[in-house]
């Protein structure tokens, strides 16, 4: 369940990254007529529930029963899905399993005695003259593809809807208050976790909001699976400079190998830029040439008949002797796993290799749009490190896969992806679930930029006549909804941030066009004045 919209015209409550577990509820201790002269004392869990483990769950629950009923608590408000976690593939269809914690939830009433319990599925409406307590778990949970971020920052607001206090984010919690619901209602902190400040906590930057994010998913997942060592292929760009930076912040420098693997068509630029990241990481930096193994590739290739190694071909050639090749091999070899270093604008388009840049253990930046990895990259340099870890050389160069002489970056040439666009169109796609038709009807309007949230006048830039926006807008569609599936498909879990990640949720349909944008791009085509 997720929590959004108004409880009053001053407070807002709405999901910004990860995904909220909340209890709204008006206890029945609330009883009608002697609520607003009472003192009553409740609890707020803000536990790390960790997914099909029913049995350490169910461990925390008991000891903050039993600190609950030392302090004469009468309600203890508990995250949804304490016990067996929301997503748990298998287990849920498996009767042992939802037996078992059928069995621990009996156990928790009946441990809680006199103490009521109150789960979110318990929600209940807003009463005006009854406070309203909404509670978060922290920790990880997971759909296979889609790695879900709960983060935490538990709220108590007043009968006026008025915020009284937020509780940290992405940290395990648990502290008691004592509520005096008289004319003037006041919560006073009597016991639990007292380095926790229960005061109300300023807005986030929200670049900090995304960084503390990927960086607490990032180090839960590598947590839960075990995973100490990465691997991070680094090419001079912002991607691989981003992850690498991540990487090292949640593992340790000591922890981080960094592998440049230049072909014949790589810069001495993003090979210094490259040198210099590790540098300044203080990471192992290593260097693996490839193009004696892709000429080899080519070769090979070659000598079988009617195939014609050429152009794209060779280009992923070089990307999965990178992945699937190296460095797969050298991760294994380091006693780890290797990272995907994909961001979101990519996966819309498909504008990576399968099995060579679309491969790896996990894409921690696998829901950042691009223009949010330049924000990441920014961020870690002012804040996280609070020196130039990332050189600005990589920040300023134009994002080039260098794949061939036409991404020459010290030229200017790069990807065929117009970012300060397709960034916004490709979410306009994803997240706000608009089609070729919808974007047709603004851009005949004129009103294309405000509404998807791009510069202004930036269409008409890149994009002089009709012909050419048309051919873009179903190039892009017909990549997003056509083979780019089916490589989102087998990408690597995502850790999510956003409303709508890619995962399990996509479908490998045929590429459709309704009759309304067919209608509107001849009109179009034909210099038809659309209203």
């Amino acid at each position: 369940k997720i929590l959004t919209g108004k409880f009053s015209d001053s407070v807002e409550i709405s999901r910004t990254y990860g995904r909220f577990f909340f209890s709204v509820s008006k206890p029945s201790v609330f009883k009608e007529g002697d609520y607003m002269s009472r003192k009553i004392r409740m609890a707020i869990a803000q536990m790390e529930v960790i997914p099909g483990n029913p049995e350490k769950n169910f461990e925390k629950i008991s000891s903050y029963i039993e600190q609950s009923k030392k302090e004469n608590v009468e309600v203890l408000f508990l995250p949804n899905f304490c016990v067996a976690g929301e997503f748990n593939g298998y287990s849920t269809g498996q009767r042992a399993f939802n037996a078992e914690c059928q069995e621990y939830y009996k156990e928790i009433r009946k441990a809680a005695g006199d103490i009521q319990i109150e789960y979110s599925d318990n929600e209940s409406t807003k009463d005006s003259e009854c406070p309203l307590i909404y509670v978060n778990a922290v920790g990880l949970q997971n759909r296979g593809k889609d790695f879900f971020v709960l983060n935490g920052g538990s709220k108590i607001f007043s009968p006026t809807g008025e915020l009284v206090l937020t509780l940290p984010m992405f940290e395990e919690v648990f502290q008691i208050f004592e509520f005096d619901l008289g004319a003037n209602f006041k919560c006073k902190l009597i016991a639990g976790d007292k380095k926790s400040s229960t005061k109300k906590h300023p807005a986030h930057d929200s670049r900090e909001m995304l960084f503390n994010t990927v960086f607490y998913g990032t180090k839960k997942f590598l947590e839960q699976l075990g995973i100490n060592r990465v691997v991070v292929g680094i090419s001079g760009g912002i991607d691989s400079a981003v992850s690498a930076a991540l990487y090292t912040q949640v593992l340790g420098a000591d922890n981080v190998l960094l592998v440049n693997m230049p072909s014949k068509f790589n810069s001495d630029t993003t090979k210094n830029l490259s040198a210099q990241l590790a540098k300044n990481l203080g990471c192992q930096y290593e260097i693996v040439p490839i193009q004696d193994a892709v000429d080899l590739t080519i070769k090979q290739i070659s000598n079988i008949k009617n195939l014609d190694v050429s152009g794209h071909v060779k280009e992923n050639i070089q990307a999965r002797d990178r992945g699937a090749r190296l460095l797969a091999s050298i991760a294994a070899a380091y006693g780890g796993v290797f990272s995907c270093n994909a961001n979101k604008t990519e996966m819309t388009l498909g504008y990576s290799t399968l099995y060579g840049d679309c491969a790896g253990f996990f894409a921690a930046t696998g829901d950042l749009w691009k223009f949010q990895v330049y924000d990441l990259a920014r961020y870690m340099n002012e804040v996280v490190y609070q020196h130039e870890v990332i050189p600005q050389g990589i920040i300023d160069i134009t994002p080039s896969a260098e794949l061939s002489a036409e991404q020459n970056v010290d030229e200017g040439k790069g990807d065929p992806l117009k970012y300060r666009y397709h960034d916004y169109l490709f979410r306009a796609f994803v997240e706000y679930q608009l089609t070729p038709s919808d974007i047709l009807q603004f851009y005949a309007t004129k009103i294309l930029e405000s509404q998807i949230g791009c510069d202004d006048e930036i269409v008409d830039k890149y994009f002089p006549t009709p012909e050419l926006f048309i051919e873009d807008l179903e190039r892009c569609w017909n990549s997003f909804r056509g083979l780019s599936v089916a490589k989102r498909l087998q990408s690597p879990p995502v850790l999510v941030v956003s409303e709508q990640p890619f995962g399990f949720t996509e479908s490998q349909n045929q590429v459709y066009y309704t009759r309304e944008y067919r209608r509107l791009k001849d009109k179009i085509l034909r210099g038809e004045e659309i209203e």
